[in-house]
């Protein structure tokens, strides 16, 4: 049988896990994954696109796991009262090609988007970071504060988006979150000034600068999620240009991130030569560094992998009959007979 996790199983398990634990537990098994980056099949996201958005297939596989996540982005849905994306995944077993479990993943990749997020900045930002400054309310905002909560210990948050009522939900969704201090910050420039981490997570799709050069010090890291398409970026050039800049898979962030504004010869490191030592984060205090994130496939294999192992062992979820199962393999006919 295959393991069904529904969005509403997943909603329970998070709960009774704890969302900070959650996400700091699939931290570890996405620092643990790079770190075996070369067991990895690895190629950019297959995009189908239409006038009106894309959907994705995002594969992998280690030689014992295979998953996929099937994505789409659909800026229009919003003005129907549906979502502009939504996702779900599968993981198998390659040895029998037997689907293991099928789950959503529209939350799941928004907790897998901030754990991976923060594995960067534990990797890349000065020890001791604890100031963060985020640009842009939108969907991710809370997942991604939590998320450096509780694997960086970050515990100040000052909040900037040129809509009052995404800031007032960030608000309504942390209040009561222990060991945080959120505020609202006047303007970009206010929010990151004096900040150790500058998230930029905005939602125009179109190449925009909402961090300068002139807004950026020395020490800052700065993770930047909301440019992850051709054609949408949100970081000024020279900020690009003056940081030490970390990748997950440089051929796919080439074409999709915050480096498709620079020529082909601009020098990147990917993730994994950082977790595994090969590269350092930084190269000292005073180094500005940026994680120039897209989302990729690997990501998401972590995030099925930690799901399907907490939902064994908590029994969430629901066996399904996904595919079927004979007395004689080679009559499938027989189904049909009754």
């Amino acid at each position: 049988m295959t393991r069904f996790i529904d969005v509403d199983d997943l909603v329970a398990l998070t709960r009774e896990i704890g969302i900070e634990k959650f996400l700091s537990d699939m931290a570890g098994y996405i620092a643990e994954d790079y770190r075996h980056w070369g067991d990895f099949e690895k190629a950019p996201r297959i995009a189908s696109h239409s006038a009106l958005g894309v959907i994705e297939l995002m594969p992998t596989s280690n030689g014992r796991l295979y998953g996929f996540k099937y994505v789409n982005g659909h800026p229009a849905n919003v003005a129907k009262n549906l979502p502009n994306v939504v996702a779900f995944g599968a993981l198998a077993d390659v040895e029998t090609g037997v689907p293991l479990m099928l789950c959503e993943m529209t939350l799941l990749t928004a907790m897998r988007t901030a754990a991976m997020s923060a594995v960067a900045a534990k990797a890349m930002a000065r020890s001791g970071s604890r100031i963060m400054a985020v640009i842009g309310c939108g969907a991710q905002c809370e997942f991604q504060i939590l998320a450096f909560k509780a694997v960086l210990g970050v515990d100040e948050v000052r909040l900037f988006d040129l809509n009052p009522a995404a800031i007032e939900k960030v608000l309504r969704n942390l209040a009561g979150v222990k060991d945080l201090r959120v505020t609202i910050a006047s303007s970009a420039s206010d929010a990151v000034k004096g900040a150790d981490i500058v998230s930029t997570m905005t939602a125009a799709k179109t190449r925009t600068a909402v961090l300068t050069p002139d807004m950026v010090e020395a020490g800052m890291h700065i993770n930047a999620i909301g440019g992850d398409c051709p054609g949408k970026t949100e970081l000024h050039p020279d900020v690009v240009r003056g940081a030490r800049v970390g990748v997950e898979y440089e051929p796919q962030t080439r074409h999709e991130g915050e480096i498709q504004q620079m020529p082909a010869d601009f020098t990147v490191t990917e993730m994994w030569k950082i977790l595994t030592g090969v590269e350092p984060g930084r190269r000292d205090e005073a180094e500005v560094t940026l994680f120039d994130s897209v989302g990729f496939a690997i990501n998401d294999f972590s995030a099925l992998r930690y799901l399907r192992d907490v939902a064994v062992a908590h029994n969430a979820g629901s066996d399904i009959g996904l595919i079927p199962h004979l007395a004689d393999p080679r009559d499938l006919f027989t189904l049909l007979r009754g």
